[in-house]
C-alpha cells in the first residue's frame, strides 16, 4: 500500500482554532437548542438533580470514547487507548489505530457518537421539559466535543472508495493498495 495523503487536524487548523471553532459552535447549538425546547416547554425548570447532570458532564467524554471503540470493535486488535495526562484534572483518551482499517468503518466510527448520543438529548429535552435545560446544555457540550470527528469525516470524504486508514506520529495516513 501506498500513502495517498496524511492528514492532521491538529497542525493543519492548531489547537487554538480548533478549540475557538468548537466554542463558538457549543454556544450556537446551546442558542438555538435553547430556544427550540423553551418554545415547546410548558412547565417550569426544575434545578432538581443537578449533581446527576454534574456527572453526566464528566461522564459524556468518556462515553463518546466507548462509543468510537465500539464502532471499532471488529478491529480492537489494531488499535491501543492512549490516555494522555496533559491535564491532570481532564485526562484525554486516544484511540491510536496502529494498523490499517477500512475507510468505511473508521467513518462510521468518527460520526456515532452524534448520530447515538445527540438523539437521546434531544428526546430527552422533549420527554422531561423541566429538565431542557439540563439536555440543553449536554447536546451542545456533545456537539463541540464532535467538532474535531467531523474535520476528520470531511477530510476522509475525499479519499479514494477502497482505501485504509493507519495513523502515525504525523496523523492519520490513507493508504491506497498498489495496483496489480
Amino acid at each position: 500500500m501506498r500513502c495517498w495523503k496524511t492528514i492532521n487536524v491538529k497542525k493543519h487548523y492548531g489547537l487554538s482554532r480548533l478549540f475557538l471553532l468548537s466554542s463558538i459552535l457549543m454556544i450556537a447549538v446551546f442558542i438555538f437548542s435553547y430556544i427550540g425546547f423553551e418554545l415547546t416547554r410548558e412547565t417550569g425548570r426544575s434545578d432538581a438533580f443537578f449533581a446527576v447532570f454534574l456527572v453526566s458532564v464528566v461522564l459524556l467524554y468518556p462515553i463518546h470514547k466507548v462509543i468510537h471503540f465500539a464502532a471499532l470493535w471488529r478491529y480492537r486488535k489494531r488499535i491501543t487507548l492512549v490516555i494522555n495526562r496533559d491535564w491532570a484534572f481532564f485526562p484525554l483518551f486516544l484511540l491510536r489505530i496502529c494498523e490499517p482499517i477500512p475507510k468505511n468503518r473508521f467513518a462510521v466510527s468518527l460520526v456515532a457518537p452524534f448520530f447515538i448520543l445527540n438523539p437521546l438529548f434531544v428526546a430527552g429535552g422533549i420527554l422531561l421539559p423541566a429538565f431542557s435545560h439540563y439536555f440543553t446544555a449536554l447536546l451542545a457540550y456533545h456537539c463541540g466535543i464532535c467538532l474535531i470527528d467531523f474535520v476528520y469525516f470531511k477530510n476522509l470524504s475525499r479519499s479514494p472508495k477502497a482505501c485504509y486508514i493507519e495513523e502515525n506520529d504525523n496523523g492519520y495516513e490513507i493508504l491506497v493498495p498498489l495496483p496489480d
